[in-house]
């Protein structure tokens, strides 16, 4: 009897203590420890650059570091899973990128979903898209050069810094709009490309604007439009290519998500410390020195235009037949 209460007595006492630990632990205030931010891609990269321009300040505010780790590989897809399984505490985050929302429908192997699978935590900048071309293809406007296209047909090429960049998707979702087409012609990076383009040995590319800026601004390439709803500050001459094509719209961007579940105090608390971050004025001018856009607005915002290009990719993809694999 006697040792029958002891055990008792001793089982009480463990299962009081395993309760106080969990207690405890469930009470640390977030953050304890280090945040790491996954960048899907190699160093170098427009998303790595943001999330390092963005780290430090960040880490200020939340006191704790706020470390930048590239984990490159498969399109980004093998460090993207492996965010989406990691614990949803807030500690371990993604920087998502145009092709974030366009991989599951790029690679069959790809078994992660944007929408379901993470929460947006901040959405940090975007950067409008050019139709740029050589100013010897003979082409002025918009419209000339959607003329010159529907006459040469295949004829016709684009270069894109790689197949699923969004060098290559925007001008297919052009190509569905306008009902032209063109023959893409893939390389490895924006660099070679450009260079090709500059060169006149390849008809058309829709870079962002950062990549091509001081060479439409130097006349050594002719920006026919922005793939933005509306106008750039930065060329108000050249019309969107929504004035002839209502509703066209397509941009790079760049921004924070969490897996699925991370708990909504978490996310506030990281949402206004990347706001903070992202805001302060030396990031800022950045930023705006890489022709990049600061973008202000909330989390839940930031997941609708997540939808949005889910929606948007899977549809030109499949209209398309685009395959990775």
């Amino acid at each position: 009897m006697l040792h029958s209460s002891l055990l008792k007595a001793v089982l009480g006492t463990i299962v009081f203590a395993a309760w106080f630990m969990n207690s405890a632990h469930a009470q640390t205030p977030f953050p304890s420890k280090p945040v790491h931010v996954v960048v899907p891609f190699a160093a170098g990269g427009i998303n790595d650059l943001v999330a390092r321009m963005v780290a430090p300040k960040m880490g200020d505010a939340l006191g704790q570091p706020v470390i930048v780790d590239n984990r490159p590989g498969a399109g980004g897809v093998l460090a993207t899973e492996t965010v989406g399984k990691s614990p949803a505490d807030g500690y371990t985050l993604l920087v998502a990128f145009d092709s974030f929302a366009a991989n599951p429908y790029l690679y069959k192997s790809a078994h992660y979903d944007p929408v379901r699978d993470f929460v947006p935590v901040s959405w940090i900048v975007r950067s409008r898209l050019l139709l740029a071309v050589p100013p010897t293809l003979g082409v002025h406007t918009l419209q000339e050069f959607v003329t010159l296209a529907k006459k040469r047909g295949k004829l016709m090429n684009y270069a894109t810094a790689g197949g699923g960049t969004s060098s290559h998707l925007v001008a297919e979702l052009f190509k569905l709009t306008a009902g032209i087409d063109p023959t893409p012609i893939h390389y490895k990076g924006g660099a070679p490309a450009v260079n090709d383009l500059l060169g006149g040995h390849v008809d058309m590319m829709m870079p962002t604007m950062n990549t091509v800026l001081p060479y439409v601004q130097s006349g050594k390439l002719l920006a026919l439009a922005v793939s933005s709803t509306a106008r750039s500050p930065l060329l108000p001459a050249v019309p969107a290519i929504a004035e002839t094509y209502p509703g066209f719209e397509a941009q790079s961007w760049v921004g924070f998500v969490a897996p699925a579940g991370t708990p909504g105090p978490v996310l506030a608390r990281l949402h206004g410390d990347v706001t903070k971050a992202s805001a302060a004025r030396e990031v800022r001018e950045k930023m705006e020195g890489l022709g990049l856009e600061l973008v202000e607005t909330s989390s839940e915002a930031f997941g609708e235009w997540i939808k949005t290009e889910s929606n948007r990719w899977s549809h030109v993809i499949r209209e398309q037949h685009i395959s990775l694999e």
